[in-house]
């Protein structure tokens, strides 16, 4: 999809988180609090990202996960001086946030998803 094409399909937040790589203020996020269960999509492409099964309170003011799909990939960032993983939509190469070695034992991992890169689809019991 061109540039264009993104800027009609998404909110100005969304494209500045996804396309451009930025963060939302912690704490923002409308899926932050969400206890709901389901799958969390991209916001971009709606690729499955990540089970509600694997989300967790961190406390940092972002929708944290200690696993992903295989929709999510991931690549070095050293923007802003600092080193960092980014993790993205493979499907649509949308920026999501970044992964760090600080989650719970189970997997050792903290996605730390900006909330506004993301959908949910809400499973029906």
């Amino acid at each position: 999809m061109k540039d264009a094409d993104w800027k009609k399909k998404l909110t100005p937040e969304q494209y500045a988180i996804l396309r451009e790589k930025g963060t939302e203020p912690a704490g923002t996020g409308k899926l932050l609090h969400n206890k709901d269960k389901g799958m969390y999509t991209c916001g971009g492409c709606g690729a499955e990202l990540f089970s509600s099964d694997a989300k967790f309170d961190s406390g940092t003011g972002w929708p944290s996960f200690d696993n992903a799909t295989e929709n999510v990939g991931k690549r070095p960032d050293t923007s802003h001086g600092m080193q960092r993983i980014e993790v993205y939509c493979k499907k649509c190469d949308g920026h999501l946030g970044h992964v760090f070695e600080d989650g719970p034992k189970t997997t050792g991992k903290r996605f730390c998803i900006n909330s506004c890169a993301l959908g949910f689809k809400k499973v029906e019991k």
